[in-house]
């Protein structure tokens, strides 16, 4: 069957092809975390579409939230997990030419899982690197929780 329409339904009917890729895309990205409702309506409105395809959009969303996030959470790609950690603390306490020598160092092997085989990672380093480096984690982890933070990540999307 074919359909004539008129140009004045042509152009109301003009943004489908825009509204099926940004929908795609956008059901995408935002349920693959759980955001609040009020952040998936920002998100939707940087898009520039009118107020009820914005409100179709977030029914949507809503409604095949639980589905989404299983079908995205099948196709998307197999991660090495964590499956265990083996620690060692070494301590060199003298060598040839100094007799009083303290010198720490930690061992740390890690065995991650990925398509049902293991992987092992060996690190070495001094506690004051590893101090150090659990402070700047502690300090991004806190970071991208500003409000700053998650509109640029949510611009960038």
């Amino acid at each position: 069957m074919l359909l004539d329409l008129s140009e004045e339904h042509k152009e109301h009917l003009a943004f489908l092809p825009k509204v099926d890729s940004a929908a795609y895309a956008v059901t995408n990205r935002k349920s693959l975390m759980t955001i609040s409702e009020l952040d998936f309506q920002d998100s939707v409105f940087v898009l520039g579409f009118p107020e009820e395809l914005n409100k179709l959009l977030l029914q949507l969303y809503l409604d095949n939230r639980k589905e989404i996030r299983a079908i995205l959470s099948e196709l998307a790609p197999d991660l090495p997990s964590y499956h265990s950690l083996e620690w060692r603390l070494d301590v060199q306490l003298a060598s040839r030419s100094l007799r009083q020598q303290i010198k720490p160092s930690v061992t740390v092997k890690l065995h991650l899982s990925q398509n049902g085989g293991l992987s092992t990672h060996v690190l070495q380093a001094d506690p004051a690197t590893l101090l150090h480096l659990a402070q700047q984690l502690e300090q991004a982890s806190e970071e991208a929780k500003t409000n700053h933070c998650r509109r640029v990540v949510r611009s960038i999307k």
